[in-house]
């Protein structure tokens, strides 16, 4: 039987498969250490550029942009923004940055209530989900975090794809006109959530 040689557009689609589950879990973690960023750097934003700092609180967007989420950095911003459009992305910044904690707390009980299950919740399990035995009730909150983990890993690249398109607004680029008011609806909608949430517990 003949041997099967590679070619290499074989071998370019077998490393550009192997490597998309890398690509992906890679934006996923920029894209929660992002989010998680939001908040303070827009308190910092709004405490230092009405007093001067407007400058670099956009340095400092820039800086996460091209850091975090690995973004291609702005060649020359076409200007300057002013303290008016820094306290504006601050105050937009702070709404996806309390959005994010949405999400942000669905991974956090991944690894609470699902990796770490057996050990946070001793037990008794003859309630619990996979139950009677602690395997069993650990292996199924494991289970069913793992969907709720992809979606809240989803719900982060969104996140970090908006804000850092209204970054690029402070450089003077001209966002699609659905930007701001997708960040709006994002922040209404994770305020509906969280209200909701809170009426079943």
């Amino acid at each position: 039987m003949p041997a099967v040689t590679a070619t290499p557009a074989n071998s370019a689609a077998q490393s550009t498969g192997r490597s998309l589950p890398y690509r992906m879990g890679r934006r996923a973690g920029r894209s929660l250490a992002y989010c998680a960023t939001l908040i303070p750097v827009a308190l910092l934003a709004l405490m230092t550029a009405p007093v001067g700092g407007a400058g670099a609180a956009a340095a400092r967007w820039r800086a996460l942009r091209t850091g975090l989420l690995g973004a291609a950095p702005t060649a020359t911003p076409s200007r300057r923004p002013g303290p008016l459009a820094v306290l504006g992305h601050a105050l937009l910044s702070l709404l996806l940055g309390a959005v994010a904690l949405l999400p942000l707390g669905v991974e956090l009980l991944m690894v609470l209530r699902g990796v770490l299950y057996g050990v946070v919740d001793s037990g008794p399990y003859n309630h619990s989900w996979g139950g009677p035995t602690r395997a069993g009730a650990w292996l199924a909150h494991f289970l069913v975090g793992l969907p709720l983990s992809a979606a809240g890993l989803a719900a982060l690249i969104g996140i970090a794809a908006v804000h850092q398109r209204l970054t690029r607004r402070l450089d003077g680029e001209r966002g699609p006109l659905w930007l701001i008011p997708t960040a709006l609806l994002m922040a209404l909608a994770g305020a509906l959530l969280f209200v909701a949430w809170t009426h079943q517990i």
